[in-house]
Order: C-alpha cells, then sequence, then structure tokens
C-alpha cells in the first residue's frame, strides 16, 4: 500500500477519542502489572503483525504471566496467559463504559485479577470521569482503526532505521497511550538535575539529556498529523538551527518542537527519506549546540563493527 496514506484528523476524530481511551484502560493496567524500567519504558505499547501488544506482563503482581492484544484487522482484544488460556472479544459496539467492564471480565475468565490504580483517563479533556461512567464515547470505525495501525507500522519502521544510526542509549521505538504518539528517543549518560516540584513522570522520563523523535496523529493543539522532535533541556538558540524545507519550529509546552506536517510529507517522492532528513537535522539540532560527541556516538548503517564491509553478507 501506499507510503503514509491520508490520515485527516477530521474523518476519524470521534473513532480516534474512542479508541484512545480503549487504550488507556490497557495501558494502565500494563503499567500495574509490569516491571519498572527507566524513563517509563515499561508503560508503551509495541506493534504487532495485525495491531498492538502489551507484551508479557504479571507475575509481580500476583497474577499469571499474561498479555493483551489488540487485533486492529479483526476487531478483537485478546487476552492471554502463559499457561495457555485465552478470551477475546469485539471492540466495534462499545463504549469506554462497557469496554472498560468487558475487559476486566474478560481477565478474570482466565484467572487475572487486573488492578488499575485510577481508573479515569490521563491528560484528556474528560480526565475527571471514571472509564465506567462514560458511555458517551462509543464510535469504531474499523477502517479508521486498521488505517491507523497502518500508518503506525510505516513510522514504525522508519523511526527504527532511524534508531539504527545511533550507538548511545536509545529507547525501543514505542507507542505511548497517553499521547497516541510513537517515538523513540536518544540519550546522553548526562544527568540532569529536575526538581520536585515538576512531578515524577518528568522526573523520571528527563532524567538524563534526551532528543525525542515521533508522530502523531493530531490533537486540538495541532489538529492534524505530524511528525516531530525536542530537546530536554533545550540548549539555547535552538530555534536558529535549520530545518529541511516545509518544517518548522513550533512553540510546545516550555520549550520547543521541530514540526514537519504529514501532509507536507506526502507531497514529498521520497517520503521515507524526507522525514529521515528531518529527524536528522532535528537531532543536530539538539544535540550540536547541547555539546554532543554527534560523531562519536554515530552508527552508520546500523553496524559498530569495524571490520564489517559495507553491504557484505553477515555470514
Amino acid at each position: 500500500m501506499e507510503l503514509f496514506p491520508a490520515m485527516p484528523l477530521a474523518e476519524w476524530r470521534d473513532t480516534k477519542q474512542t479508541l484512545h481511551r480503549f487504550l488507556q484502560i490497557v495501558g494502565k493496567i500494563r503499567l500495574a502489572a509490569s516491571p519498572r524500567r527507566n524513563h517509563w519504558w515499561h508503560v508503551p505499547f509495541h506493534l504487532t503483525g495485525t495491531g498492538l501488544t502489551t507484551r508479557p506482563m504479571g507475575r509481580i503482581d500476583g497474577n499469571p504471566i499474561f498479555t493483551i492484544d489488540l487485533d486492529l484487522v479483526g476487531h478483537r482484544l485478546v487476552a492471554s496467559t502463559v499457561d495457555g488460556r485465552g478470551a477475546s472479544f469485539p471492540m466495534r459496539g462499545h463504549s469506554v463504559s462497557s469496554f472498560y467492564r468487558e475487559l476486566l471480565g474478560t481477565l478474570e475468565s482466565i484467572g487475572v485479577h487486573a488492578r488499575i490504580h485510577i481508573a479515569r483517563p490521563y491528560d484528556l479533556a474528560d480526565s475527571g470521569r471514571p472509564f465506567v461512567e462514560d458511555t458517551e464515547h462509543a464510535a469504531y470505525d474499523t477502517a479508521a482503526a486498521t488505517r491507523y495501525w497502518q500508518v503506525l507500522s510505516q513510522v514504525n519502521l522508519v523511526l527504527e532505521e532511524f534508531a539504527a544510526r545511533f550507538s548511545g542509549k536509545t529507547s525501543p521505538v514505542h507507542h505511548f497511550w497517553h499521547t497516541l504518539d510513537i517515538a523513540v528517543t536518544r540519550f546522553l549518560d548526562r544527568p540532569v538535575d529536575q526538581p520536585r516540584e515538576a512531578g515524577p513522570l518528568i522526573r523520571e522520563a528527563y532524567s538524563r539529556e534526551a532528543i525525542s523523535f515521533g508522530f502523531w496523529f493530531g490533537d486540538d493543539t495541532v489538529p492534524e498529523p505530524a511528525f516531530y522532535s525536542y530537546a530536554a533541556p533545550e540548549p539555547d538558540g535552538i530555534t536558529d538551527r535549520p530545518l529541511p524545507k516545509g518544517a518548522e519550529w513550533a512553540t510546545g509546552g516550555s520549550g520547543h518542537l521541530a514540526l514537519l506536517r504529514y501532509d507536507r510529507v506526502r507531497e514529498e517522492a521520497d517520503r521515507a527519506g524526507a522525514v529521515l532528513a528531518f529527524y536528522e537535522a532535528a537531532y543536530r539540532a539538539g544535540a550540536e549546540p547541547a555539546g554532543w560527541p554527534v560523531d562519536a556516538l554515530a552508527c552508520p548503517h546500523g553496524v559498530t563493527d569495524p571490520y564489517r564491509r559495507e553491504g557484505g553478507p553477515w555470514t
């Protein structure tokens, strides 16, 4: 299929709002049932051949080892345990309230007693309303949900290609359920003294110097899909650094985002190449003024072996 097909936010906004809350419910179960990792790496989802997965979790919370998969081609949620028990239900036709109840009941049926410590949305307009009371969000267009996964899969591989160019500490390419973006983050092992008042999310996420790269489907602030990058902490003069044609610096939170609109990329003959060039420029804009050893951390073609002939066979 076409790389980066049309994905206007207006055409699937209602489905996106429902699906986002479905994912937050599953994500909060994952948060409670997974061993903690630095920078919250235990929280996001990963992609599969048909949708999203929590990866195996459990055991630390007294549950059997279990996995929740969201099949965005067949549009079913599938719960499985390591001993072979499993159950599933269709995602279409549910409100957030009924999805929440159905998921907890499905997990109980296979011996998993799920916990959600704060059973309401995180950082959404209705964050004060418990999931179980949300009968408003019930739209689920199957074609839109499948397209969402297809675009995620395409962006995932572009981010994997970009991640391969860096030999330092880097996150996996992963899909965050709280903001519905897919991202990869590069780190420099230089501690950042985050103040207590920054809160536990920020203190853990940005305890080291970081430059993040990703994609999201649009929101009320930027009502269209876009590729992005930001540096934390942000070095002085970052917005004076050049970005490729069509990209821009935008105000975001307490700093700036490098933005490349999805529809702008769709105008390019080499769409993946345009995104990679954008990420590379944004990386240098954040890394060079901050004193990162850019050349020493480079990993051309994803290879650190100095004796491997470029393009030669692996075996």
